[in-house]
């Protein structure tokens, strides 16, 4: 039995529909959209996010967006040592009522200001991700350095964007990020009735392993620019950008593509030719 199911919150485990409700009520709030709040209330996602996530005794975790502390609860009853972030200030009484005896430290401000330089190496991510900043907050892990995986949920379309590839649909620019820093793989998709309030639309669980490897900061910003409109050809990316179409059909030509490729159906090898082969330039270097 897990610390979440051990715990006298209420008359059932803390993510029951019911418990619920009835800490929303006794504490007056109600789930904010504008934060993506939607609470997770099916006991079987909640051990599985934790489980494929690698918490375990001594694992440092960190989660963003605990909301009452039900997988906060599940991640620390695993034995993990839980960092958890929030913005939302009005849940600070709900959260020293869940997480009360455990050993979790809890940091109120924004994720996406958050430094996460200073979390101890091997840190795992384990978190249900408000969807409405999840892609910024992806980007933001795969570059600290202490971060060695995120196992996630997030919507259906972003997952099956990180795991795409080349030629693939969803493929562009956060697709090449991944591929850069390691790799990502869809577990499963999780109904919309696991949470509440439902979300509109499908989640998945996600996870993304990072090998530690740092790509060159000029060749990440060269693919944002190629990929930025990843349906266009990627002659016609580059010309956006600022690049001279003399210099384009050149490195175009040199890395084997057609005049006509589009940026989606890129190899990242054959992306890096065509960077190395182009001159400088202000906007992306």
């Amino acid at each position: 039995m897990t610390q979440s199911d051990s715990l006298p919150i209420s008359d059932g485990p803390l993510y029951s529909p019911r418990t619920v409700r009835d800490l929303l009520a006794r504490f007056d709030l109600r789930p904010t959209k504008s934060l993506g709040q939607n609470f997770l209330i099916d006991g079987n996602t909640l051990r599985a996010i934790a489980e494929i996530g690698g918490a375990a005794p001594g694992v440092s975790v960190l989660e963003v967006g605990p909301g009452l502390g039900v997988l906060t609860r599940e991640l620390a009853g695993r034995g993990a040592q839980v960092i958890t972030l929030e913005k939302d200030e009005r849940l600070r009484p709900v959260l020293a009522e869940t997480l009360a005896g455990l050993d979790v430290q809890v940091v109120w401000g924004d994720a996406l200001t958050y430094d996460y330089a200073q979390l101890p190496p091997g840190t795992r991510v384990v978190a249900n991700l408000p969807y409405y900043i999840s892609t910024a907050l992806l980007s933001r892990f795969m570059q600290a350095p202490s971060i060695v995986s995120a196992t996630v949920l997030v919507q259906r379309e972003v997952a099956v964007r990180l795991g795409a590839q080349p030629g693939q649909d969803g493929y562009g620019y956060l697709s090449a990020l991944v591929s850069l820093h390691g790799s990502a793989r869809l577990v499963r998709d999780v109904a919309k009735g696991a949470f509440f309030p439902a979300p509109d639309v499908t989640s998945s669980i996600v996870k993304l392993e990072f090998s530690g490897e740092r790509p060159a900061p000029a060749f990440v910003r060269f693919l944002e620019a190629a990929l930025h409109h990843r349906r266009k050809t990627l002659r016609n990316n580059l010309r956006l950008v600022g690049y001279a179409g003399a210099d384009i059909d050149a490195a175009v030509l040199g890395a084997r593509l057609g005049e006509s490729v589009r940026a989606e159906d890129v190899p990242l090898d054959q992306m890096n030719e065509v960077f190395t082969a182009l001159p400088p330039l202000v906007s992306v270097d």
